[in-house]
């Protein structure tokens, strides 16, 4: 028999490092200290990283809907959730489902 096919992990969420300026900070500051060249190495990791995270925060889905159009789509949600759960209740007490019991 044939070993079972083997099944690619889901794509990990990027780790939280790397949304962290903090290590980069740290060490321009140790470069500094100690005279290094590497600052500004060091300095343009920083600049390049502050540059991704724009593009990400800039496609991220809703950064352009205004707090008031936000507040105004999650009165509609709890609206429309209020509603199902008033039919959901409605259809329960028809008696029309079986519900097992456990």
């Amino acid at each position: 028999p044939e070993p079972p096919a083997e099944q690619k992990p889901p794509p990990l969420p990027p780790a939280q490092e790397e949304f962290s300026f903090l290590p980069l900070v740290h060490d321009i500051i140790k470069c500094m200290d100690k005279d290094s060249q590497d600052v500004h190495q060091v300095l343009n990791e920083l600049k390049n990283k502050f540059q991704e995270m724009r593009k990400l925060i800039s496609s991220m889905p809703g950064i352009g809907v205004s707090p008031e159009q936000q507040q105004q789509q999650l009165q509609n949600l709890r609206e429309q959730v209020r509603t199902k759960n008033e039919l959901l209740q409605k259809y329960k007490s028809l008696c029309m489902f079986e519900i097992p019991k456990e």
